[in-house]
C-alpha cells in the first residue's frame, strides 16, 4: 500500500479533512517529533517493518489529514484499523504522546466517512447495537451457550469436524471457549454484605462478555472482596462500558453507554473492574465529553473512582491467605492494565503473598498478545502473528499464566492450545481466591 500525501502546507492555510464532529486533537499529536522510540515497542511496526503501522507513522497520516494533506479514505482507514491499540507506544514515548486517544478519535472519523456495509455492517450493528449493551439478550446467549456445551452438542460438533465449515479464525475461538456457568448480575443479589467487619462498600462492573463468558471470574472477585470487608453492590442498571465500540469507531454508542455507566455508578465509593480493557476506558471516559462540560464534569468525577481489582487490593490491604498452592506460574500484562492504567507490580505482589507459588519471570511480559479485544477476528493474520511472537517468551517449565484481562484469556488460551503447551490460563484474583478456598476447606 502507498499513501501520496500532497506539499505540506503552512499552518494557517491547512484546511482540515476531518469533517465531522470529534476529530483527533492537535494536542495529542504536537509533541511528536518522530524519533523512533516507539518503534521497537510497536507489535504491527515489528511484523511488517512499514513506516505507516508504527506508531509515528500513523501520527503522521493522522495529522496529514488534519492539516488537509490526505483524504479520509481506504489507505487512511487501513493502517488506522490495523494498530492493536495496546498503548505500549505511549509508554516508550519520551514525551507520552497518546496514539492510542488518536487512533480511536481517527477510527471515529473514518466509520462515519467510511460506514461498514453488507454482510460486515450487519454484523457490526448486531453484535455492537442489538447485542452488547443488552444484558437480557447476553443472558439468553449464555444460556444458549451453555445449552451447547452441557447437552453434548458440543462434542459432537468437535468429534464431527463441523468445525472446519467456520472460517479458521473462528473455529479456534469455538476451541477454546471457557465454560459457561451463568450471570452473575442476574443471579447474585444486588448487595452482597462483607463476611466479618464491614470496612468499605464498592460497586462492581460485571460489563458484557465479562459476565457471560467469564462469570466465575466475578464470583472470585466477590469472594475475595467480602472476605476482606468490603460489602460489593452490583448495580442492575449499569451496562456494557462501550470500549468495544470506541475501539471500532462507534463513539456515539459509545458515549451513550458511558453515560448509563456514569448514572449507575455515581454515587459508588468505589468501582472495582477485573477486566483491563473496560477499567481503561471507565478511566477514559471524560475523553467522550469533552465538547460537554456537564457530561465531562460527570466522567472526570466517576473516573476517579475506576481502579482494577488488584490495585484495589494492594491499596486498601488484604488478608494473606495460608493455604499452600504449589504451582509454578508465570505472569502477562494486560495491555490496558500495564500500559493503560499503569498497574504492574500490584497483581505480581498478590500472587507472591500467596504461599506455594513460585512466579518464573515471562521476558517482555507487557508485549501484546494479539487479542485486543476483537481483534483476532476482526484482524486475525495479524492477531497470529502477535501471538507467536508472544508464545515465544513464555516460559515453558509453568503450569499457570495469569493474567487480568479476558480478551487477553481467550488469547493465550489459543496459543497455549495452537503451539502444544499444557498451561492453565487463570486470572490472578482466581488465585487469591483458591487460595482463600483451600485455607477454608483445611
Amino acid at each position: 500500500m502507498s499513501i501520496k500525501i500532497k506539499q505540506d502546507l503552512p499552518c494557517s492555510s491547512c484546511i482540515s479533512n476531518y469533517l465531522w464532529h470529534d476529530p483527533p486533537q492537535e494536542k495529542k499529536w504536537a509533541d511528536c517529533v518522530h524519533c523512533g522510540m516507539c518503534l521497537e515497542s510497536c507489535p504491527t511496526y515489528q511484523q511488517t517493518g512499514e513506516e505507516q503501522h508504527s506508531p509515528r507513522g500513523r501520527v503522521y497520516l493522522i495529522k496529514a489529514v488534519a492539516e488537509g494533506n490526505l483524504q479520509v479514505d481506504e489507505d487512511f482507514a487501513d493502517p488506522v484499523f490495523s494498530c492493536l491499540d495496546c498503548r505500549a507506544c505511549t509508554t516508550a514515548c519520551p514525551v507520552d504522546i497518546d496514539v492510542g486517544g488518536l487512533i480511536e478519535e481517527a477510527r471515529g472519523q473514518v466509520r462515519q466517512a467510511i460506514p461498514l456495509k453488507g454482510w460486515k455492517g450487519v454484523v457490526n450493528k448486531f453484535f455492537l447495537h442489538s447485542l452488547f449493551p443488552h444484558s437480557n439478550r447476553l443472558n439468553s446467549l449464555g444460556s444458549l451457550l451453555r445449552f451447547y456445551q452441557q447437552s453434548g452438542m458440543q462434542k459432537v460438533v468437535r468429534k464431527t469436524r463441523l468445525l472446519n465449515f467456520m472460517p479458521k479464525h473462528l473455529a479456534e475461538i469455538e476451541s477454546i471457549m471457557p465454560e459457561i456457568k451463568g450471570s452473575v448480575r442476574k443471579k447474585y443479589p444486588s448487595v452482597m454484605k462483607a463476611k466479618g467487619e464491614q470496612n468499605h462498600e464498592v460497586a462492581l462492573l460485571t460489563g458484557c462478555v465479562m459476565d457471560v463468558f467469564f462469570s466465575d471470574i466475578h464470583k472470585a472477585t466477590i469472594n475475595v472482596l467480602t472476605r476482606n470487608g468490603n460489602d460489593v453492590t452490583i448495580p442492575k442498571n449499569q451496562t456494557c462500558c462501550g470500549a468495544l465500540h470506541v475501539h471500532a469507531g462507534d463513539r456515539e454508542m459509545g458515549r451513550k453507554l458511558a453515560k448509563q455507566n456514569i448514572t449507575a455508578f455515581e454515587h459508588a465509593e468505589k468501582v472495582i473492574v477485573n477486566a483491563a480493557g473496560c477499567g481503561c476506558m471507565m478511566q477514559e471516559y471524560a475523553e467522550l465529553f469533552r465538547d460537554d462540560p456537564e457530561w465531562k464534569a460527570r466522567a472526570e468525577k466517576l473516573e476517579k473512582k475506576v481502579v482494577d481489582i488488584s490495585k484495589y487490593l494492594h491499596d486498601t490491604g488484604y488478608e494473606k491467605p495460608k493455604a499452600m498452592l504449589n504451582t509454578k506460574i508465570t505472569y502477562h500484562d494486560a495491555c490496558h492494565l500495564a500500559h493503560g492504567q499503569g498497574v504492574r507490580k500490584e497483581p505480581r505482589e498478590i500472587l507472591l503473598d500467596i504461599p506455594g507459588v513460585k512466579m518464573v519471570h515471562m521476558p517482555k511480559a507487557d508485549t501484546c498478545c494479539g487479542g485486543a479485544g476483537i481483534y483476532n477476528i476482526t484482524n486475525p493474520e495479524m492477531a497470529n502473528a502477535v501471538l507467536k511472537s508472544k508464545m515465544e517468551h513464555v516460559p515453558e517449565d509453568v503450569e499457570m499464566i495469569s493474567m487480568g484481562n479476558p480478551g487477553c484469556m481467550l488469547q493465550m488460551a489459543m496459543g497455549v492450545q495452537k503451539y502444544g503447551r499444557n498451561q492453565k490460563i487463570v486470572h490472578t484474583i482466581q488465585l487469591l481466591d483458591w487460595a482463600y478456598q483451600k485455607e477454608e476447606g483445611d
